[in-house]
């Protein structure tokens, strides 16, 4: 049972019979008690005038997943199986992360015998699983005073994926990808080239091109063109440590590596190659490997759901250990980290692997824009101090940043939204220089 505002009105409405009657000459304390006992009467005969709430059967319709901050409506599919008409709530318990629209209430208004669908808005902000266990509703009497409440056990759980907002840049990657594939040839062979077609020999044109054998059967001076070579490994690894926690923006590290891996992903599997991920800080969090074509993306967006930044150290030397389990083969490793410390990124250097000529090594480091303008703020003497502390922060990533040169890898460091694009960018120039 419950109670609804009528109620307390009606209660609040004993003032007037108080004053009449009291001035007539009865007690004060006998006019409100038999004001309260009326109110309590007629809530208990709206409490039994209410159609049940356990005369109802229900159903979900809840999609399996659903994009982070993209809106999504689940149903309810309620019917009543009771002799009375059911006027009321619906209220579907979603946790708040779901963003539900109006608490996730809806009213109710089922005759006996139909069935109705019941449609909440979800805005989720948080990817993982979001659920909710039970759908509660209330009945209300004919007089609005009172009414059942209860709760049915129905489960509903859709998974939140990454945004994905980068997917806005594929487009023209994907136009510069066909351009390298399809109108345009390689005249030197790379280590990423295969063998395309034969043309006639054109000045200007490296001689170190031309294929003698050929242009003896031709009789004319004939050249090799080659192509970026297809079916090839790109091994993404993506540290969920301490340091993906970090804001950077409007979200953290480990979003923009999403926004970052997906992209690339996207991009690798229109030009036939084989993506593998990996997400790590102290073990592997989730594996995705021997995906390809149309499934891979899905399969990489269900890995990276519910796998957030965990506070603690990753583990390098087993990190770069989990990429040589992947491939042999030659590959483009893309780490997504963050190493800007000198401190941190000790161990990670330490473990950095040794790089052949047939691999290339990617650090992809996503950077707060806000320290570049604090670096150059000296308007106050509290900004000269920020400033101080902004320049040794810069500082400390142009060392790391050296050393991981030292090392054979190629950083990259840009701010969250130009992270994906350029780590794309650096993919598609090593097409077309035959690295890949």
């Amino acid at each position: 049972m419950f109670l609804t505002g009528r109620s307390v009105l009606a209660v609040a409405l004993g003032v007037v019979p108080l004053v009449l009657l009291t001035g007539a000459g009865l007690p004060p304390w006998l006019v409100l008690a038999g004001w309260l006992v009326l109110c309590l009467l007629l809530a208990a005969v709206d409490t039994l005038l209410a159609a049940p709430v356990g005369a109802v059967r229900m159903r979900r319709d809840v999609p399996l997943r659903a994009r982070q901050h993209e809106e999504v409506d689940v149903a309810v599919v309620v019917q009543n199986l009771g002799a009375r008409r059911l006027h009321g709530w619906l209220r579907d318990a979603w946790q708040p992360t779901a963003g539900v629209a109006n608490r996730g209430r809806a009213p109710l208004d089922l005759p006996p015998g139909e069935r109705r669908r019941v449609t909440i808005r979800l805005h989720p902000r948080r990817r993982g699983e979001l659920t909710s266990e039970f759908v509660a509703i209330r009945s209300t009497g004919p007089l609005g005073l009172a009414g059942r409440q209860g709760r049915h056990s129905v489960r509903g759980a859709i998974r939140v994926l990454p945004p994905f907002a980068s997917r806005r840049h594929l487009p023209s990657r994907l136009a510069r990808l066909r351009e390298l594939d399809g109108n345009t040839s390689v005249l030197v062979r790379g280590q990423g080239t295969e063998f395309d077609s034969l043309r006639e020999y054109v000045r200007g044109d490296d001689v170190r091109a031309i294929d003698w054998r050929a242009t003896a059967r031709a009789g004319s001076t004939m050249l090799r063109t080659w192509r970026p070579e297809r079916d090839r490994h790109v091994v993404i690894l993506i540290d969920t440590g301490r340091t993906a926690a970090a804001r950077v923006g409007d979200g953290t590290r480990l979003d923009a590596a999403y926004e970052s891996a997906l992209l690339l992903s996207a991009l690798a599997q229109r030009a036939g190659d084989h993506v593998h991920l990996l997400l790590f800080d102290r073990t592997v969090r989730a594996r995705v490997s021997g995906v390809d074509g149309p499934a891979l993306l899905p399969a990489l967006s269900d890995a990276m759901a519910p796998v957030h930044a965990r506070l603690v150290d990753t583990d390098w030397t087993a990190a770069f250990g989990a990429i040589r389990s992947v491939t042999t083969r030659p590959s483009l490793v893309v780490v997504l980290t963050a190493q800007d410390a000198v401190e941190s990124a000790r161990s990670f250097l330490g473990a950095f692997p040794a790089v052949s000529r047939a691999t290339t090594v990617l650090v992809g480091s996503a950077t707060d824009v806000s320290i570049d303008a604090l670096a150059r703020a000296r308007t106050s003497r509290e900004d000269v101090y920020l400033a101080a502390a902004a320049e040794r922060t810069l500082q400390d990533a142009a060392r790391v940043a050296d050393a991981i040169r030292r090392a054979g890898g190629e950083p990259l460091a840009a701010d969250p939204d130009d992270l994906p694009p350029r780590i794309a960018d650096r993919y598609l120039e090593l097409k077309a220089l035959g690295r890949l």
